[in-house]
């Protein structure tokens, strides 16, 4: 057989290894409340990153005026969200 690919005793596997860092990443891991923060607050920079972008493409200056106001609001939202 090749090197590297003789069967260790099952005692040497790191199973053990596995469920003791499965133990830990769970205890670890931010509740549902706070993962679900986690979500909004990234998804509203995404959309701020595309708002900024679309200002500086725009060329229409009612529809520039629409995305700054829409820019406000996410920056508003972003506040609140970190307030928290």
């Amino acid at each position: 057989m090749a090197r590297g690919w003789e069967r260790e005793p099952d005692g040497a596997t790191g199973a053990g290894l596995a469920k003791a860092h499965h133990f830990s990443a769970a205890e670890n891991s931010p509740d549902a409340e706070t993962l679900q923060l986690i979500r909004k607050k990234e998804s509203i920079e995404l959309s701020k990153v595309r708002v900024e972008r679309e200002i500086h493409t725009a060329k229409n200056p009612r529809y520039k005026a629409i995305l700054e106001k829409a820019l406000t609001d996410l920056d508003a939202q972003l506040k609140e969200i970190t307030a928290q």
